[in-house]
């Protein structure tokens, strides 16, 4: 098998499962891109298998501390590990991240379940020219199943990969009908928001919009409405959603109406209302800032952090005595330290006083590796600004 040999001080040798450009000493038997490669140390000792790419900036992901090859035997047996935790969970409905790339050992594949209907993502290269061994090795285990391709994500321009979504196995109508935690949702799986909906902050919802009978709720950035429907359930006096998204503003309506809830969805960007509604002095008792990334890498963090303190430093204002905000960041590239740093001197800016009532993560079906410090994301935390600090 063709392979590298690492250079001492890699991130390899600290448990980390990527390998860098900068960090190859010599590369041997003419590897070709997507090939499964072997890792060694500079004193020529195994380190391991990993899918290669030359072309991206992550030369070598490794897949296995011995030798390996991407065959159907290795798809399932990833999928039925990655099937048993999530299992064993013991979600209510199966609906759930199947596989989380690297945290599940497939690196670059990510698969969501919505019950019988699958949408598949492969990031990297290897994984992308094996997809239909992933689909065959899913059917084997699941049966006759619907199997979408979302891969439109840009992260798959730093591979090499070009855009595509479509239909790999099964049938599609166009939309999915399902219940989850007791609402009633439609999704486009094909042409809607990433794989669905953000499954990553399901708990999230819950937790937050228990929190919202009796008061205002500003909901900013709201997708298809998450935050929304939990806390116009718990009994909030009133509900606002905002979202840049003509498509996310439906999906939020048709989601309010499905279940009969009150809620005010508007089209705007949050950056513009935040700072209009502080000029109109108007107040809410729970605000909630959920947005995109900000930075897809740490070369852009300046201007992230920026962008991140403006929308606190304003939603800060606009928050009656004692009121709440629930915020989150879905950046890697953003420590926990950093962004806390940050609402700390928002909260200075704005003269508020913050007690953290809640911390927040991605759901358990996004397992994370503790030497993969990318495989945590998301975090967040809910304060209350006290009244007459």
């Amino acid at each position: 098998m063709a392979g590298l040999i690492i250079k001492p001080r890699s991130r390899i040798f600290h448990g980390h499962d990527w390998v860098y450009g900068s960090e190859i000493l010599k590369t041997f038997g003419d590897p070709k891109p997507g090939d499964v490669v072997t890792l060694k140390d500079f004193r020529d000792r195994p380190l391991g298998s990993a899918i290669y790419n030359p072309a991206s900036q992550i030369v070598a992901r490794r897949i296995s501390r011995r030798k390996q090859e991407l065959d159907r035997e290795f798809f399932e047996r990833r999928l039925r590990r990655a099937l048993n935790l999530r299992e064993s969970m013991g979600f209510a409905e199966p609906v759930y991240r199947l596989v989380w790339s690297e945290a599940d050992g497939l690196p670059g594949v990510v698969i969501d379940r919505y019950g019988d209907h699958y949408v598949l993502q492969t990031l990297t290269l290897a994984m992308d020219l094996r997809r239909e061994l992933i689909v065959e090795s899913l059917r084997a285990i699941f049966g006759e199943i619907t199997v979408i391709e979302r891969n439109d994500s840009s992260i798959r321009k730093a591979e090499g990969l070009d855009l595509r979504t479509g239909l790999l196995a099964g049938k599609w109508s166009g939309s999915l009908e399902l219940t989850l935690q007791g609402f009633s949702l439609v999704l486009d799986l094909m042409e809607g928001q990433k794989t669905g909906i953000y499954l990553d902050q399901i708990d999230n919802q819950a937790e937050v919009g228990s929190l919202a009978s009796g008061k205002s709720v500003l909901d900013c950035f709201c997708n298809q409405g998450g935050f929304s429907l939990h806390a116009a359930r718990a009994g909030a006096r009133s509900v606002l959603a905002l979202d840049i998204s003509p498509s996310a503003v439906e999906a939020t309506r048709e989601n309010a109406a499905r279940n009969g809830l009150e809620i005010e969805v508007r089209e705007a960007n949050v950056f513009d209302f935040l700072k209009k509604a502080e000029e109109e002095e108007l107040k809410f008792d729970l605000i909630v800032l959920d947005p995109p990334s900000f930075t897809k890498s740490r070369k852009a963090l300046v201007d992230a952090m920026r962008g991140y303190k403006e929308i606190h430093l304003r939603a800060l204002k606009l928050l009656n005595p004692d009121g709440i905000l629930s915020t989150y960041s879905c950046s890697h590239h953003v420590s926990e330290h950093e962004f806390q740093e940050m609402i700390a001197s928002a909260s200075v800016d704005a003269k508020r006083t913050l007690r953290l009532l809640r911390r927040h993560s991605q759901r358990r079906d996004h397992p994370v590796i503790l030497a993969l410090p990318e495989t945590a994301y998301l975090k967040g935390w809910t304060f209350q600004a006290i009244a007459g600090f």
